[in-house]
């Protein structure tokens, strides 16, 4: 089917102008923008949410049943979604197609909302530091989404990353489809910090594409407040909404 001369004028136009297009619907955007206000303003956003791990709740400014009953070793979860659509689309889109410029679209999303926070207040970290993969699931994958997270965070945000601080040492079977549980048992001895790690009294945060129980989190951030941390936070895309939600 032939377009129309009016189509065909509009599209070469929109190449030849300097500018881009919507990450998810493909509206061409001025240069600057990577998502189009349509599609900013009907992403999942978090909402109300538990204080501590960013669990959705009804109501805001509370801490859920789970972080009342045991504590995580982390202090507070920092997250702009809810993992659902299209959100939950892009994530894995990036973590297992390989496509970088999906990473880095949600990669500056992230930076823009840590960067309001900071504004109005939330303390800066000391250090970024990315969630390791084991070497197996490295090889596998071919690279770590949680190292490419935080270094993008870094370039943006103007803080120092880590990579090499923590390390994963021992091979898990995957954490999906766990229980809290089952992740807890799971991750057991999993990390170890290197040698001389100078952590004492230092505000730390913890990189991570979606936080579902929280539970490698939580095993770091005892892992880093054993070594003398002095706060550990956690940054990441989305938060997975409570079961049945």
């Amino acid at each position: 089917m032939t377009l129309p001369f009016s189509s065909v004028l509009k599209r070469h136009w929109q190449r030849l102008r300097p500018g881009t297009h919507c990450a998810l619907c493909a509206t061409w955007l001025p240069p600057g923008m990577p998502l189009c206000e349509g599609c900013d303003n009907e992403l999942p956003w978090l909402g109300p949410h538990c204080q501590c791990c960013a669990l959705p709740l009804p109501v805001d400014g509370l801490l859920c049943g789970s972080c009342l009953v045991r504590p995580p070793a982390f202090d507070q979860v920092l997250a702009p979604w809810r993992y659902a659509f299209p959100v939950d689309t892009l994530i894995n889109r990036f973590k297992h197609r390989d496509q970088g410029s999906l990473g880095r679209l949600a990669g500056a999303l992230l930076a823009r909302h840590l960067q309001h926070l900071f504004d109005e207040g939330q303390p800066r970290p000391d250090l970024l530091l990315p969630v390791p993969l084991s070497p197996l699931r490295l090889r596998q994958r071919g690279f770590n989404q949680a190292a490419l997270l935080a270094s993008w965070l870094g370039k943006t945000l103007q803080l120092p990353v880590d990579g090499r601080l923590l390390q994963r040492v021992q091979e898990q079977q995957s954490q999906q489809g766990l229980s809290a549980n089952q992740r807890r048992r799971n991750l057991k001895q999993a990390f170890a910090l290197v040698k001389d790690a100078q952590l004492q009294g230092r505000h730390l945060a913890l990189v991570d594409d979606v936080l579902t129980t929280g539970a490698t989190a939580d095993s770091l951030a005892r892992l880093l407040k054993r070594a003398g941390a002095g706060r550990v936070d956690v940054y990441c895309l989305a938060r997975t909404p409570p079961p049945g939600d």
